[in-house]
């Protein structure tokens, strides 16, 4: 029941209802933990890809570059590059071209 806390209506105060709410919620938790790092990593790729074509190169040929010029940034600098530093994430697509 101390799980349940915060449910509307039924869900909080009785027992049956409270605990398939409470079951069925972690197992979202449990599942949306893993999601979530999907849902990250597909952001960033959009992120890095617009920031890509902004400055004449596709996602796909920028990170064929980056990877064969040995830069070791991850997708989760470059998103944050190309979004909020875009004369940064300029000099690293002419560097790796």
């Amino acid at each position: 029941m101390k799980l349940a806390k915060g449910y509307f209506g039924r869900r909080k105060n009785v027992w049956t209802v409270a605990k398939n709410a409470v079951e069925k919620g972690l197992g979202y938790s449990y599942r949306d933990r893993r999601q979530k790092k999907r849902d990250f990593r597909s952001l960033w790729i959009q992120r890095i890809n617009a920031g890509a074509r902004e400055n004449g190169v596709s996602y796909s040929v920028l990170m064929g570059a980056i990877n064969k010029s040995g830069v070791q940034l991850n997708r989760k600098v470059l998103a944050d590059l190309a979004m909020n530093h875009p004369e940064a994430f300029k000099a690293v697509v002419e560097q790796v071209k």
